[in-house]
């Protein structure tokens, strides 16, 4: 007679930690900044969060490089807004807090109509369709103006219906709840699809799509699946953004609002789960603080761009985990005067770069500003050499020292990795 035993999983206290510090976060945060600016940002920031992390089961997981992921977002704001109006009209017995999963069925079903055709291909051609769907949906957005509403977009009311619990979303902290607990629970959805059969076998198919063929997989099927849930949670990112805004217009659909999923996805870093967490983040920064503190916020982004694709490729949060590899092993104490180094000296460089573009922008749209500026607290002549050629000397002196101690920073760094592969080997053999 066999004995049975039974083994217990035991739990993973450290994502529990994660998972509810994330939770604790969403709950307190309007409460540590409590102005109407800073709730509506914290509102955007947990759409952004949904929408990049949506776009990452393509880019990330699936290795499908995507230019029109705004298609879905901004289809699914179309349809939520359209359901919002007619609760309004009392045409629609539904709850606005169900609004947004309106975006997400209109997402999913338009996933599923493009993106049969879409992932019929991969690598180049599938970006190229992305692009080219997206520029049609673009244009019909401006020829359908019966639904699209044309230029002025399709407005609404979020206050409709009776209140549940005395919820109507009218003051901004509500919508800010609700945009916090679909954003926790869409979060966790999709993480939780990166543990599932499906999530890992598209993995597989970025990596060796051949091979997952070889073994009895259909890649386009497994590519296909993804982009039905990938527009569903982009749809319900959608929803939301109409619910908070209370408008939707034809930029919602366009080019440049996929451009902006794709290169904060990619900053954040799109090998890492919680990469895109931080991109969303970075994206909300910049396109409302960044945007109010200079017109040229949208070169200073694209500079940061270039320097990430340079110097780490694998995004923000490759760098996270890299020094934490460090930390775990001891080493990083090794490593603070070169960071401080590499701070100081990127932001003197940054400094004198930015003077000569803050005065090219200053002749260019600002010339009826006067003569002078003033950055960073130093008043500035544009017309005058004595500001070109200072800033210039920042520049390039701020550039020298950078790349000094940035080279003797990666001899640092590449004797500690020695170090660490060695300390594995002896681990592994003891």
């Amino acid at each position: 007679m066999t004995q049975r035993y039974y083994r217990f999983k035991p739990y993973n206290v450290a994502r529990w930690l994660i998972w509810g510090v994330f939770a604790a976060l969403l709950l307190v945060a309007p409460r540590l900044f409590s102005s109407n600016l800073s709730v509506t940002m914290l509102s955007q920031m947990g759409i952004a969060i949904i929408a990049c992390l949506s776009y990452n089961i393509l880019l990330g997981q699936g290795g499908m490089l995507s230019f029109g992921h705004a298609v879905y977002t901004g289809l699914g704001a179309y349809m939520a807004i359209h359901a919002l109006n007619a609760v309004g009209a009392g045409t629609l017995a539904l709850p606005v807090s169900l609004v947004p999963l309106v975006g997400g069925l209109a997402g999913l079903g338009f996933a599923v109509l493009l993106g049969y055709v879409t992932t019929r291909k991969s690598g180049t051609p599938f970006a190229m369709i992305t692009l080219g769907m997206a520029e049609l949906v673009f244009a019909m957005s401006l020829m359908f103006s019966e639904f699209f509403g044309g230029e002025a977009g399709v407005s609404s009311n979020r206050v409709v219906g009776q209140p549940v619990l005395g919820i109507g979303f009218g003051p901004a902290v509500q919508v800010y709840y609700l945009i916090a607990a679909y954003t926790f629970v869409c979060v966790a959805l999709m993480f939780a699809f990166t543990q599932t059969p499906l999530g890992r076998i598209l993995n597989a198919v970025r990596d060796n799509p051949e091979r997952v063929e070889f073994i009895g997989y259909n890649t386009q099927r497994v590519r296909y699946q993804a982009f039905i849930i990938s527009g569903f949670f982009a749809g319900v990112a959608g929803g939301l953004a109409s619910i908070l805004f209370e408008i939707v217009t034809a930029e919602v659909v366009g080019a440049a609002r996929s451009g902006s999923y794709l290169l904060f996805t990619f900053l954040g870093g799109a090998t890492f789960f919680f990469g895109p967490i931080i991109g969303a983040v970075l994206m909300v920064i910049a396109f409302v603080l960044l945007s109010e503190l200079t017109k040229a916020w949208l070169l200073y982004l694209g500079l940061v761009f270039l320097f990430m694709v340079m110097y780490a490729p694998g995004g923000i949060a490759s760098l996270i985990m890299m020094n934490l590899r460090v930390a775990a092993f001891g080493k990083l104490r090794r490593l603070w005067v070169s960071y401080l180094a590499l701070a100081l000296t990127g932001l003197v460089m940054l400094a004198g770069a930015g003077a000569m573009i803050e005065m090219v922008y200053h002749l260019q749209l600002d010339a009826g500003g006067g003569d002078a500026l003033r950055f960073m607290g130093v008043a500035l002549q544009p017309k005058g050499l004595d500001s070109w050629f200072g800033a210039a000397f920042i520049t390039l002196t701020g550039l020298g020292l950078f790349e000094l101690t940035r080279r003797q920073f990666r001899r640092e760094w590449g004797q500690i990795q020695e170090e660490i592969e060695k300390e594995i080997k002896r681990r592994e053999t003891a």
